[in-house]
Parts: C-alpha cells; sequence; structure tokens
C-alpha cells in the first residue's frame, strides 16, 4: 500500500506493473463475462424460436451432451461447421438448433473433457439401426455394414465410416483362405465407393457391385443441388478438401477418380440374396453368384422410398425423387414431405419457369428441414410462387388432381405431377432375411 500512496505522490515514480497488470486484467475479464453474456442471451432465444417453431427434434447423428462434465469453453459452440448448433446456457453446452444439426461430429471432437457423445434418436423419436461392432461387424459374422444404411447420412461421414470399414475387413482376411473373393461390397455411394478404392488400395480381391449407377443416393440429387462437407480422406487419392461442390461437381470428380484408379463397379446389378456356404458367404445377383469371405453392405436407406399408401398412387405421374426440374416446366406440382428434399425440390421447382408448386406436409413446422432449405422455401412462398399447405395430408391421387386433407378440412387441387419425398424407410426384409438384428435408437449411440 506504501508502494502505490508513494507512486500516486510522486508522479516520477511512474505507474507501478502491478497495477497496470490489475487493470489489464480486470479488463479482459469484464470482456469475457459480457461476451459469455450476450452468447448466453443469444442462445437462450434461438433455443425459445426453435422450441416455439417446433423444431426440436435432430434429424440424424447428433451431440448428446452430458453437464456434468462440460465445462463451458465453448469449445464446440466454434468447432461446429453448420454455424450456431449449440450455444452456452448458463455455462453449459446446449443444441439450440437441433434441427440444423446434420452429424459433422466436429463438436465431439473439440470437446476437451468428452463430454459429447455422438448418438442416434430422441426419446420421442427412435431410429432403426442394425446392431454394429466398433468394428462395423453385424450380428452375422463376415457381414459388414457402412454409410446411411448404418445411420450415417452425411457424405464425408459415410466416406470415412466405407473406409473405416474396409480396413476392418482387410485386418480379418490378412490371413488367405481358399474362397474365391475377399469381399463383395454392395452399393457406389460415398461409403461403398470409398470402400471399393480402401480394398484395390489393400490389394483384397474384390466385387463392387451397384444395382443403379456411382454415388447411390448422391445421383439421386436435385440437378444443381450443392453438397456441403468438409476435408475428407478418400483411400488412394489423399485428402479432397471440397468445402461446397455441386452434386455434379462431385460426381464427376468420382468418376475422374474411378477411370484414374482403374476402379471396376458392376452398374445395373442388384443383389438377389446372401447365404452362408460353411465358411463362404454367397452372393447372388441379377448375373451372378459369388463366394467370399466378407460382405459390406453400402446400400443406404433411401431405396425403398417411404410410400404414401393412398389410392392413386401407382399413376405413372407420382415419383419419389426430383432429378431435373426443367421436365417439370409449365406443369402443376405437388410435393409431398417435411425433410430437406421436400424442400430443395419443391423450391427448386418453384425456380423453374411456369411452374405451380405446392407443398404439402403433415405438421405444422418444417422440423427436420435445414435452416437455409426452409429459408428458401419461405422466400418461394413470400413471392408467390409456391403455396405451402401445413398439417395436410394427401388422399387420393387422380386424373388433373389430387385429394388432401387440410388442418381438418377436406380440399383438392389441380395437379399434373406429384414428387413423394417422404424418405427412405430401412429394408427391413431384406436384412431379416440375413438374420441381422436391428436395435431402435432413443438418444443412444
Amino acid at each position: 500500500m506504501g508502494f502505490l500512496i508513494t507512486a500516486a505522490l510522486d508522479p516520477g515514480a511512474g505507474t507501478p506493473e502491478p497495477l497496470v497488470y490489475a487493470v489489464a486484467m480486470v479488463g479482459l475479464w469484464a470482456f469475457y463475462l459480457g461476451r459469455r453474456r450476450r452468447g448466453h442471451q443469444r442462445a437462450v432465444v434461438a433455443l425459445a424460436e426453435s422450441t416455439a417453431s417446433g423444431l426440436t427434434e435432430p434429424v440424424s447423428l447428433h451431440p448428446l451432451i452430458d453437464p456434468i462434465r462440460c465445462l463451458g469453453c465453448g469449445a464446440c459452440v466454434g468447432a461446429c461447421p453448420e454455424g450456431e448448433i449449440l450455444g452456452l446456457i448458463d455455462g453449459k453446452a446446449e443444441m439450440i438448433r437441433p434441427t440444423d444439426c446434420i452429424g459433422h461430429g466436429a463438436c465431439r471432437d473439440a470437446c476437451p473433457t468428452d463430454a459429447i457423445t455422438l448418438v442416434f434418436g430422441t426419446a420421442r423419436r427412435g431410429v432403426d439401426i442394425p446392431t454394429l461392432s466398433p468394428a462395423f461387424e453385424t450380428t452375422v459374422p463376415g457381414i459388414f455394414i457402412a454409410g446411411e444404411l448404418g445411420g450415417m447420412g452425411l457424405v464425408r461421414n459415410a466416406i470415412d465410416q466405407g473406409r473405416q470399414a474396409m480396413e476392418s475387413i482387410v485386418e480379418l482376411c490378412r490371413e488367405r483362405h481358399g474362397q474365391p473373393l475377399d469381399v463383395v461390397v454392395v452399393g457406389a455411394g460415398p461409403a461403398g465407393f470409398s470402400a471399393s478404392l480402401a480394398a484395390l488400395e489393400h490389394g483384397l480381391r474384390a466385387v463392387t457391385v451397384e444395382q443403379d449407377t456411382l454415388g447411390g443416393t448422391v445421383a439421386r440429387y436435385p440437378r444443381g443441388k450443392m453438397i456441403m462437407t468438409a476435408p475428407v480422406e478418400l483411400p488412394l487419392i489423399g485428402t479432397v478438401k471440397f468445402r461446397e461442390v455441386s452434386k455434379e461437381q462431385l460426381l464427376e470428380f468420382w468418376r475422374n477418380v474411378e477411370t484414374s484408379t482403374d476402379l471396376h463397379i458392376n452398374y445395373r446389378e442388384r443383389v438377389k440374396s446372401i447365404e452362408r456356404r460353411g465358411e463362404a458367404l454367397e452372393v447372388t445377383t441379377t448375373r451372378a453368384t459369388y463366394r467370399t469371405r466378407t460382405v459390406l453392405l453400402a446400400i443406404g436407406r433411401r431405396g425403398t422410398p417411404r410410400k404414401l399408401g393412398v389410392p392413386g398412387e401407382d399413376m405413372p405421374k407420382v415419383v419419389y425423387s426430383l432429378v431435373d426440374p426443367d421436365q417439370y416446366r409449365d406443369q402443376r406440382v405437388l410435393v409431398v414431405g417435411g425433410g430437406d428434399s421436400a424442400l430443395e425440390a419443391a423450391a427448386a421447382l418453384a425456380d423453374t419457369t411456369g411452374t405451380r408448386v405446392t407443398l404439402s406436409y403433415r405438421s405444422e413446422a418444417f422440423g427436420r428441414a435445414k435452416a437455409r432449405n426452409r429459408a428458401r422455401v419461405e422466400t418461394a412462398a413470400a413471392k408467390g410462387r409456391l403455396t405451402v399447405l401445413m398439417k395436410s395430408t394427401p388422399q387420393a391421387v387422380r386424373d388433373g388432381a389430387v385429394d388432401l386433407v387440410v388442418d381438418g378440412s377436406p380440399a383438392s387441387i389441380e395437379n399434373d405431377a406429384v414428387i413423394v419425398c417422404a424418405g427412405g424407410i430401412l429394408p427391413t426384409p431384406f436384412l431379416a432375411s440375413l438374420g441381422l438384428e436391428l436395435e431402435t435408437k432413443h438418444g443412444t449411440a
């Protein structure tokens, strides 16, 4: 105290260093508290908006935060490449925009205390997932699963999981056996393509079959759809640093990789059955029968679209995905669904000259769609290019019209085409024929 008094009485003594440091620390602490307070307020408002709009259920893989382990450091908040999906409320991390989470997992990787677990489903909404070991092997020895079928819908995550699953198969196949093949890869989407490259890289005796074309689900995205992804490791290629890429650009890149690596994929070949034959698995397709030690299923979940189950659904004008909006020019189109694919389809059609678009969704909020897709639909509706019917369900499809119930009242709209974007259903009969076990996830890993 005497030193501080002396410094105050003697201007030549200068400002004591401890006082300078103390003032600086107080200033920094005040700035820190102010910033946290503002972050808390933003998070509270965002969570309230999500709750009021019914946007409370994450649609895919998402973080479950242990409040006891959480330090409230905010590392997870800043790590998410999708923006403010997480926020700090009362010093703890919470999901404030749950429906915008797409399962990057960057939050988990950034957490210094391992307070975050990535899980499927919630207490209110269960998700059926095949039971897998940490090596991606199912309950049937020799059959592995990667990608969307196992819950990994994000392109980057599916690519990673395809590579990792094949690495597990490599370990299993280190000792040669009497079977002609080490692995049959079923599907050439992100997971199957990555796995096939990994099999080629490790010199496995492999065959890849795809019932459609390269890309799987990606190939069925609408024309021009932008795909957000983070840098990813692709076998034989190395780090691929796409940030935002169109469907067409991504498919073209994959085709170039397929050519440059001399990867061979049997397109238009569908698997009919997989059966155990002694120590081998026998895969029967529409073209051949393969005996193999292992099988990697990378078939996705959308191969079997969820149908409306209404009269007239078998009419030719009803389809289950939008590929090219221009084919619906000058038509009256009904899009059914409330997820990203439905909103993307409706918005793309609304931008097509002469197309009259109606979007029908059974709920009162688009709780399964990303914020940017909700914004596109809201903008199109505000400009009169799109009619949105919430709390509505189609009842019958007729020539020139569709009958619906809208908020409890019957209605009919003129119609030339129906695009059902209600998601895909797990190919349960096929999985059951293989003897695979499924489990319903309610917020568990």
